[in-house]
Formats: structure tokens, sequence, C-alpha cells
């Protein structure tokens, strides 16, 4: 197993992680923990004046390799990133982890390195806690700025 998930390029990004900390300014802020292996991930968010796009990111995660690898992608590629594509990459890594489907493409693209992870039900949870906190944190900033509006 560990040969297979824990490759190079998985540890370089664990390794690795743009943006760790907190985002004095974000529009929302999640917490994801995942119930099998603890590892736990923040994600701060801000979006443009529309909504439409991530201007700014901040992570804290405290996570295994693979949820490190998987959040360095998020956090490395998602300022200036539509929000539309930040969902598409979440719903193509969920679809590579658990239908075989292939990885994602674009600017998320580097995801493909933990599709050795699909064999292994058990890591999907901490592999996919970064683009899941992400996505609710947009969710919940959209919400908040419809009903301060």
């Amino acid at each position: 197993m560990s040969a297979e998930l824990y490759h190079n390029r998985v540890l370089e990004l664990a390794a690795n992680i743009p943006h760790v900390g907190a985002l004095e300014d974000a529009d929302a802020s999640v917490e994801k923990v995942s119930r099998v292996c603890g590892s736990v991930v923040r994600v701060d968010i801000a979006l443009s004046e529309d909504g439409e796009t991530v201007d700014a990111v901040a992570v804290d995660p405290r996570a295994c390799a693979l949820g490190q690898a998987a959040t360095a992608i998020l956090s490395e590629h998602i300022v200036g990133a539509p929000v539309s594509d930040v969902f598409a990459a979440r719903d193509a890594l969920r679809a590579m982890l658990k239908d075989g489907a292939e990885p994602p493409r674009g600017r998320f693209a580097e995801l493909r390195h933990l599709q050795g992870v699909a064999d292994y039900p058990p890591r999907h949870t901490s592999t996919m806690l970064a683009f899941e906190a992400a996505c609710e944190a947009i969710e919940t900033a959209r919400t908040n700025r419809a009903a301060a509006a």
C-alpha cells in the first residue's frame, strides 16, 4: 500500500503546501474532519465581489500525507479560479476515487497523483477534505452575502 499511495510526488506536495495559515478577511471558513483517521483541514475563502471567483485562500491542514497533498493542490491552484472549477474538481476527484473515473483536468490536474487512493476506500475521506471544505466555504460565503443584501 505505501509505495502506491505515498510515492515521491505525493510526499513532495504534502511537504510544500502554499497559503498555510488563516485569512483575516475571509468570507467564510470551514473545517472538515475525517472520522476514520482524525485528519482535519480548515479552508478560509475570500471571493470576488460577484462571488464567481476565488480571490484568496488560506489552509490549515492537520492531516495525513494524502490529505496534505490534496490540500497543496487545492491551495496552489484555487486563487483566481472560477468557483465552478472548484466544484467541478471536487466532483471529479470524488468520481476518480469512488467510481474509477478519469482524474480531474485543467487547473487541478495534479490530483491525478492521488489516483492510487481509489483502491483504498478508508483513505477517500481524508483525500477529499480540502475540496469538501473549500466548496462548503464558497457556498457559505455566497449564502451570507445573499442574506446581507
